[in-house]
């Protein structure tokens, strides 16, 4: 196989995950994490789903994943999952911003351009391969400034023709998210104004709009789309509809939950003095007294929410992770026991009450914790702190076969592919043939050494 030179290579290894936003990508050693939050999954699905119906694909057919990053960003990398930063849930003021996001990631689902990146890349390619040939020919003549030459302009029309076949991808997505919000109801005023926020956010960061440099970016200029955008969206049907009340009030509580979670407790406070009384404000405050060890302050907070809302889960959810991480582990079985059955055993809040039955050193509590932890990771595999909980209440049982496989779930998720095999491994070997999981952990032992070759690739 022909290998790209390194400078496209490097542009590409960029671009494959370039989502709604332009801008530089720094180099990081370690990928940034995930965030895992039940109330902000549930917000962020249903947001989601009826731009997934209108687009064909179903109610409950695309993830989103919610990642740590505090740049205004959203991509897709293959399969029916959308990623969406941090921060373009902090810059946003409205569901009907976070929904154009979505629609536009969903365009780039529907047009399956992840797999198609590779008819660009493979245009570039070929590109580039010409003009490593001809700069091959120039150096074996004798010209050797001439066959440099050859070489970067061939780079770069590689690295031009790549990117002009990008922003023809995101123009696409662009009226493929527009028609999604319209069948689905949904007006574009929150689109226009998310790419509002992202200009402003370009000019702020030196980004450059100059017409004349569009050929070297990877999406069409911000101002063009706003144009091409705001045109169909003014004459469609659905500009005059209000957002959503109920969801915009559950993305203001999410917004400052994540705010309260993700900032310092100092800039939390300063953002959410303690004279706003508004349930987003309290939460957030809950969250920042908890992470500066206030603990009576985020019981005090906490405790108004769940009075003005004795059945909201989330709330009780909040309650009981403060009193177990604050030493008060007795106290935290209640409200976690009530936010599990409020929410149908939602699999993160279920794992942190299997925690908590673990942590009271209780051995009449080993049933119970077993019983909620099995539940959630049946529903929820990529739960790596659910893994590890279940691998512990095995343990304490003495079934070191299956402990051993909690232990290589948790760690092939926690991307340590070497001690998920040797887990695997182990597990097999003490669990009974052709059961579930002695099948299990064959699968495990398959899956770590294909994340053990493709880290063999990369070196």
């Amino acid at each position: 196989m022909t290998r790209l030179p390194s400078l496209l290579a490097r542009a590409l290894a960029v671009l494959a995950l370039a989502g709604l936003v332009a801008q530089p990508v720094a180099a990081q050693s370690q990928g940034p994490s995930v965030l895992r939050d039940a109330e902000t999954e549930a917000l962020l699905q249903d947001l989601v789903d009826p731009l997934a119906d209108a687009a064909g694909l179903g109610s409950g057919a695309v993830d989103i994943v919610l990642i740590n990053d505090p740049s205004m960003n959203a991509f897709v990398a293959g399969g029916q999952r959308i990623y969406i930063h941090s921060g373009t849930i902090n810059e946003a003021d409205s569901v009907g911003e976070v929904q154009g996001v979505l629609a536009h990631e969903l365009g780039h689902i529907t047009g399956g351009h992840i797999n198609r990146m590779s008819e660009g890349m493979a245009n570039a390619g070929r590109i580039s391969l010409l003009s490593t040939l001809l700069a091959v020919g120039a150096a074996l003549a004798g010209a050797g400034e001439a066959a440099m030459g050859i070489m970067q302009a061939g780079q770069r029309a590689a690295l031009g023709n790549f990117l002009a076949f990008s922003r023809t991808q995101e123009a696409s997505a662009d009226q493929a998210g527009a028609q999604y919000l319209s069948e689905a109801g949904i007006s574009g005023r929150g689109s226009l104004t998310f790419f509002e926020r992202l200009q402003s956010y370009e000019f702020r960061r030196g980004i450059s709009q100059d017409r004349e440099n569009e050929y070297a970016r990877s999406h069409p200029m911000t101002g063009q789309r706003l144009a091409t955008l705001r045109e169909g969206y003014e004459a469609d049907r659905a500009w005059a509809a209000p957002d959503d009340a109920a969801l915009q009030q559950r993305f203001e509580r999410v917004k400052a939950k994540l705010f309260g979670y993700l900032a310092e407790p100092e800039r939390t406070l300063q953002y959410y003095p303690i004279y706003l009384d508004t349930v987003p404000a309290r939460y957030a405050r809950a969250l920042a007294y908890h992470k500066d060890a206030r603990m009576d302050d985020a019981l005090a907070e906490v405790g108004t929410l769940v009075s003005l809302e004795p059945d909201n889960p989330y709330f009780l959810e909040l309650e009981g992770q403060i009193l177990l991480e604050s030493g008060q582990v007795p106290q935290s079985l209640a409200p976690l026991r009530e936010a599990t059955r409020l929410t149908g055993s939602n699999p993160l809040i279920a794992s942190m009450l299997g925690h908590a039955l673990l942590a009271t050193d209780d051995p009449a509590n080993l049933d119970e914790a077993e019983s909620v932890l099995r539940a959630a990771v049946g529903r929820d595999r990529e739960n790596p702190f659910a893994w590890y909980q279940l691998g512990v209440v095995y343990g304490l049982r003495g079934d070191q076969p299956r402990a051993r496989l909690a232990s290589a779930e948790q760690q092939v998720m926690s991307g340590n592919p070497q001690a998920a095999m040797m887990n695997a491994q182990a597990a097999e070997a003490g669990l009974e043939p052709y059961t579930a999981d002695w099948i299990r952990a064959q699968d495990v032992q398959l899956q770590a050494r294909g994340m053990l070759e493709q880290m063999a690739e990369r070196n």
